[in-house]
């Protein structure tokens, strides 16, 4: 690439990316499906997000554990209740329906990630998961990022990557809160759009 302007190199590095993300999805045998509209999605579907928060007295089955000690600027703000700067780690189940799994049934997935308290002024956090399929409907992961905005009726994550059966997969996961059940339990209702896949 000796002698080439700056702005030619970066063109030919920007097409090389280009073919082999292509190549990528042919080596899959896959073809890239791209929706026209957002009123048509190339693949949708609802799920059920399950958080139970440790509590102290409940090992057998939190799927959410605190992963940071608070500190005393944390604390201040958690007499307000926004929680400022705590850390949350999840192996949470993910339904089809409203309900939990029932003892030994393996839900529809696991959303297994992160999210942080980012606010001192009100109750929002941020989120950054996979959503782990292993089931006979689906084989794969869906990546998810965003900002949960929680006094917000619904809220939008972006979906930016997947594999399996959601191999590359690009859209949009609009939340809405289903259910909370005091400050250890909440199940949020999540309409998963994609408007990228390769089928």
């Amino acid at each position: 690439m000796q002698g080439l302007a700056p702005s030619s190199k970066l063109s030919l590095t920007i097409v090389v990316v280009v073919l082999l993300l292509g190549m990528a999805g042919a080596a899959h045998g896959l073809a890239r499906v791209v929706a026209n509209s957002p009123d048509e999605p190339c693949m949708n579907m609802t799920l059920y997000y399950h958080d139970i928060l440790y509590n102290g007295n409940n090992t057998a089955n939190a799927t959410t554990a605190a992963a940071t000690k608070p500190t005393a600027l944390a604390t201040t703000y958690w007499k307000n209740s926004t929680y400022f700067g705590a850390l949350m780690v999840f192996n949470d189940p993910m339904t089809v329906g409203k309900a939990l799994p029932l003892a030994g049934e393996e839900p529809a997935a696991r959303a297994q990630g992160f999210y942080f308290y980012d606010k001192q002024e009100s109750l929002t956090s941020w989120f950054g998961f996979s959503i782990v399929f292993n089931s006979t409907a689906h084989k794969g992961t869906l990546n998810l990022v965003g900002a949960d905005l929680m006094g917000d009726a619904t809220r939008d994550f972006s979906v930016v990557g997947g594999t399996g059966d959601f191999f590359m997969a690009r859209g949009v996961t609009t939340i809405r809160t289903d259910a909370i059940e005091g400050l250890y339990y909440f199940r949020l209702q999540m309409d998963i759009k994609l408007y990228e896949c390769y089928l």
